[in-house]
């Protein structure tokens, strides 16, 4: 599982009226520095983090600088524009699992501006507790406080816009599966049921198929009527022996 977070990148910079001014460049003051959105867009510290890299042009002294408290500020004295390669590091995910790489644009236009990166980060209810912690200050995770993944599946039934099914004596099917009593099953299955029948989906996935897997949310949406009849008896067995229907 994954979910999402805002990374914002804040620059300042103005010009040092005392200081010689560099084959005709004034001479600046600049800072970089992070912090991240809430689910509101809120700018909050950058908790989840623990690391931010920023390298440098070779022209500055130790061009490679590596912070580890927040806000992460990186500042400098200079007179020329460039691009910053910037790696913001997830805390508690070891290497390049961790590791998410930036190229910012150092410029003069503005003497504030902001830049947004959204990043992606794998989750667990298990493996990284200090994480998940911090990331709920900030927004949802696609399990919730036991463990369980969150998973609604929306089963686009006929009457629905993506697609009318053809009918057959008032009931809509599609080869020998009733899709009104297949949604109405899907609807009954527990957590650990919907999560199969996700996994059942995307394994048969083909591209004529109307599916929609939103991560971020938890929500499954598949048209029934773009799914293959196999596919369709699959589910509805599952469903029959999985609930009432």
């Amino acid at each position: 599982m994954e979910t999402k977070r805002t990374i914002r990148i804040t620059t300042e910079q103005h010009i040092l009226k005392d200081v010689p001014p560099v084959e005709n460049y004034p001479m600046r003051q600049w800072s970089i520095q992070i912090s991240m959105l809430n689910q509101n867009g809120q700018e909050i510290e950058a908790s989840i983090l623990d690391k931010v890299t920023y390298t440098l042009h070779p022209t500055f002294a130790n061009p490679i600088r590596s912070i580890k408290q927040s806000p992460f500020r990186v500042e400098e004295q200079g007179w020329g524009e460039f691009d910053i390669p910037i790696s913001v590091h997830v805390l508690g995910l070891n290497g390049k699992v961790g590791e998410r790489k930036i190229s910012h644009d150092l410029n003069f236009l503005q003497e504030k501006y902001i830049n947004d990166h959204v990043i992606t980060i794998p989750v667990s209810p298990t493996k990284n507790p200090a994480l998940n912690k911090l990331l709920v200050e900030s927004g949802p995770l696609p399990f919730d406080e036991s463990g369980a993944a969150k998973r609604k599946i929306d089963a686009v039934g006929p009457n629905d816009k993506l697609k009318k099914a053809k009918t057959n004596g008032g009931a809509a099917v599609k080869g020998n599966i009733d899709l009104e009593k297949l949604a109405n099953g899907l609807t009954k299955l527990n957590e650990d049921d919907l999560i199969v029948i996700v996994q059942m989906v995307t394994d048969n996935r083909t591209n004529e198929m109307n599916i929609k897997n939103d991560v971020e949310n938890g929500e499954f949406t598949m048209d029934l009527y773009t799914l293959p009849e196999s596919l369709l008896k699959s589910l509805w067995e599952y469903v029959k022996k999985h609930t009432e229907a």
